[in-house]
């Protein structure tokens, strides 16, 4: 028993200052952010993330682009917004809201975004992606062009917004090129950098595009191949020699931005609109709290956490100022998995947090006072403390396995009426109160086994020190 307390205690320490560690607001190396490889690339920071509001925002209203009183084909608009809702997590915006509003319209919140007109580009570009052939004469990246792609020429409803990358020059008149493959033959695309560190898109093929790409490339050598979005030329380099492996790299003579980068990156890899969208309206949203109510919100959870502390020290004495640093080693610990996930912190998500420190006061004063009535029977105070955890076990397991059902019932419905703040209370209360579990449970035991061992026989004879 004596050997697994402490290896116990050394995996709760360590815990420990791994978790001051990432709570620390301090710059990181960059070997950090690869560990990171689940978070939003240009995200990985381990900082905390805010919502809408706590820091404000971007507010865009989208319109299906299409005649008045065309009907789109069904399911055509959530199949945008589940599109849309990609794109903006591949933008690394975390905790976004994207509603479908009525049968044409989607409404989507951004919290924190950097690059406003960049953003709403990235979201409402179409995102056709396709592989044209140019022959001997290269095209002037810019250019908008018509393809032989049958039922997505897009050149009238395409309007280049004055944030973008390239600018779009005239068509050559009335030449129709060739496309050999669209964005359908794409895996997967992502932003890297150049022999001169500029950044450049890197792209992986499907298997059959693979094929027609090796095809096409070694019967193609010294001509132009230009790729496209949206019907407008973005790179048309020279096929210098065949390309089997099906890896590919789009370059800029201009260079291209690291975020223009990414946004086309993102458009590629989640693929073409079912049908355009246009903006209604975009606005910034100031954060609805406010920085004043926002400190006072953090003053009143201190002040609320340092009653909690000093009531279970003046109550339980020696256990409840172990239960303290348990309850101190929560916070840490949950900080630390906010910053990992990452969560988004709103207000209610505040709330949830706050709350499922209660429940993990609720466990320790559970945890007490059956160790005070075993202590009263008249138990030695070894087995007391075992009889005082064990019994109290199944209390807690039922208080908190209750509450994580509420949690879940509260993210499928936060989910289903896209109730985001719902579920970002229901995300942090439920993280909360499995972190408490732990923490309740298996740190202050460990920490009130570790005491009972070093100085057991000192306080058998001060059973106030125990609360009793």
């Amino acid at each position: 028993m004596r050997e697994r307390n402490l290896i116990l205690l050394i995996v709760v320490v360590v815990l420990t200052a791994l978790a001051v560690w990432i709570d620390l607001p301090v710059d990181r190396p960059q070997w950090v952010q690869k560990l990171l490889f689940w978070q939003p690339e240009g995200t990985r920071d381990l900082q905390l993330k805010q919502g809408l509001d706590l820091q404000g925002g971007l507010q865009v209203l989208l319109e299906a682009d299409v005649p008045a009183g065309e009907k789109l084909p069904e399911g055509a608009l959530e199949a945008a917004k589940g599109i849309v809702e990609n794109r903006v997590n591949g933008l690394g915006v975390t905790e976004p809201l994207i509603q479908q509003q009525g049968e044409r319209r989607i409404i989507v919140e951004l919290p924190g975004i950097k690059d406003p007109d960049q953003a709403v580009a990235t979201l409402k570009g179409t995102g056709l992606l396709e592989f044209v052939e140019a022959g001997d004469t290269p095209l002037q990246e810019g250019t908008v062009i018509r393809t032989s792609l049958s039922g997505e020429d897009l050149t009238s409803a395409f309007v280049i917004t004055p944030t973008a990358q390239i600018t779009p020059t005239a068509a050559p008149s009335g030449e129709v090129y060739t496309n050999i493959m669209s964005g359908k033959h794409l895996k997967t695309a992502g932003v890297g950098t150049d022999e001169f560190g500029r950044p450049e898109i890197r792209f992986e093929l499907t298997s059959e595009g693979t094929e027609i790409f090796a095809e096409y490339t070694r019967t193609h050598i010294g001509k132009f191949l230009c790729i496209t979005m949206d019907k407008v030329v973005i790179s048309c380099p020279r096929i210098e020699s065949a390309i089997p492996e099906g890896h590919g790299r789009i370059t800029s003579q201009q260079g291209f931005t690291l975020e223009y980068a990414r946004s086309l990156a993102v458009q590629m890899r989640y693929g073409a609109l079912p049908v355009p969208l246009k903006v209604v309206n975009n606005r910034t949203v100031g954060a609805t709290l406010g920085h004043d109510s926002v400190q006072k919100s953090i003053t009143a959870g201190l002040v609320g956490l340092s009653v909690v502390l000093l009531f279970m020290l003046s109550y339980y004495r020696l256990p409840g100022f172990l239960a303290d640093l348990a309850l101190i080693i929560y916070a840490l610990l949950n900080l630390a998995v906010f910053k990992l996930i990452p969560v988004v912190l709103t207000l209610p998500g505040i709330a949830g947090f706050l709350l499922s420190t209660g429940m993990a006061v609720d466990a320790n004063v559970l945890i007490f006072e059956r160790l005070k009535e075993e202590l009263r029977a008249g138990r030695s105070l070894g087995a007391a403390i075992e009889a005082g955890f064990s019994r109290a076990w199944t209390s807690i397991l039922d208080s908190n396995l209750s509450t994580l059902i509420t949690c879940a019932i509260l993210w499928y419905f936060g989910g289903a009426f896209g109730a985001s703040t719902v579920r970002g209370f229901a995300f942090t209360l439920g993280l909360g109160v499995l972190i408490s579990m732990f923490t309740a449970v298996i740190v202050t035991r460990t920490f009130v086994r570790f005491v009972f061992e070093v100085a057991g026989e000192r306080l058998r004879g001060k059973r106030w020190l125990l609360g009793v």
